[in-house]
């Protein structure tokens, strides 16, 4: 994936040969067409990885009945749902979270790359970031990728969350990046290591 988005956009910007007979009008339209296509089909691309429509895609919300479907399973909404995350693309997957979620999300703790809040400010990625009131916490920290005091506090308040839940309450669980083969061996649609047997949903991205 990584190498096809490297290529699309040199192959929008690369000097087309015409591959069949005709007058410069006809050589200049082919590649003006061509050029179209493969910007759309990058756009397509990149649109299609993002992590605000990946979660619309394993997420959905029946707000009459208060239902949430995660892929193939169903669970009740009450107020009783409960955020917990980590991974690159997580800040913009819980943005995502909390707007369909609106008043059944609680609580949020989610751990992300140190600066990442600020460089989506930067890059005018407004749809990344959670809104000022948000119910979620956010902890930045691993900077350069390495484990340091600040993963570790959020380690620890995503451990504090998830210990203080019942079985009445939902854990949603978002991971990105080298955490998800991970979470596909352990998940279990289980809480592992709560008090009580915990409800738990996993989306990755």
């Amino acid at each position: 994936m990584a190498a096809a988005l490297q290529i699309l956009p040199r192959l929008a910007r690369a000097p087309l040969r015409p591959l069949f007979l005709g007058g410069p009008v006809a050589r200049l339209a082919s590649g003006m067409a061509l050029a179209e296509q493969a910007r759309q089909l990058f756009e397509s691309t990149v649109g299609a990885v993002l992590p605000g429509p990946m979660l619309h895609r394993a997420l959905s919300l029946d707000l009459d009945s208060g239902q949430l479907k995660v892929r193939d399973r169903s669970f009740q909404l009450r107020q009783n749902l409960y955020l917990v995350g980590f991974g690159k693309a997580v800040l913009g997957m819980a943005a995502a979270a909390e707007e369909l979620l609106g008043q059944h999300l609680v609580q949020g703790v989610i751990s992300v790359p140190k600066g990442i809040r600020a460089a989506m400010e930067h890059a005018g990625k407004q749809e990344m970031l959670l809104k000022p009131h948000s119910r979620i916490q956010v902890f930045e920290g691993a900077e350069d990728n390495l484990p340091d005091r600040d993963a570790l506090r959020a380690a620890l308040a995503i451990r504090q969350l998830a210990e203080g839940l019942t079985a009445d309450d939902l854990l949603l669980v978002l991971i990105s990046g080298r955490g998800t083969p991970a979470a596909h061996r352990a998940d279990r649609h289980q809480c592992h290591g709560c008090p009580h047997p915990i409800p738990a949903a996993t989306v990755t991205a």
